[in-house]
């Protein structure tokens, strides 16, 4: 894939989770696009250092867990919006469930994950910037992706 920008990219979310961990069962999902994304962030996995520093060496390093990250959109908050809405009600203390998301890229490839959702924080900035949502989605599986067709 040549260098591009992320405009018209998608980010989506699912009620359910695929029966199994392929883009097939995520494929099978219907999704709700959330609206008024302005940017999904950085995300991806990422394995924890674990070091051991013995007395007559040098500091030896390890994989340790790996943590596969979050998702971290910045969103127009919008009440009417149903993305936004499956979001917020992912996002409550009672609810422990995961979710399954979906990234379209602008040349049509896919990204997969399944997240918990933590949070649904909003930022009310100055006069002249729009409120804006942050939800907190723990991604908890890896992501699979799905070149564009």
């Amino acid at each position: 894939m040549a260098s591009t920008t992320a405009a018209g990219t998608k980010l989506a979310i699912s009620a359910g989770i695929p029966a199994a961990q392929t883009t097939t069962a995520y494929e099978a999902l219907t999704y709700t696009t959330i609206a008024g994304v302005e940017q999904i962030g950085t995300f991806g996995a990422a394995t924890e250092v674990v070091t051991f520093t013995p007395l007559d060496g040098p500091v030896e390093k390890y994989k340790g867990p790996t943590n596969y990250g979050q998702l971290q959109p910045t969103i127009k908050v919008d009440d009417a919006d149903a993305g936004q809405t499956l979001l917020r009600t992912a996002s409550a203390p009672d609810q422990n469930g995961l979710y399954a998301t979906k990234i379209t890229k602008p040349d049509g490839t896919l990204g997969f994950c399944q997240v918990r959702v933590f949070g649904f924080p909003e930022t009310i900035g100055a006069a002249n910037s729009i409120i804006t949502a942050q939800p907190v989605m723990e991604i908890n599986t890896p992501i699979l992706k799905k070149a564009a067709a």
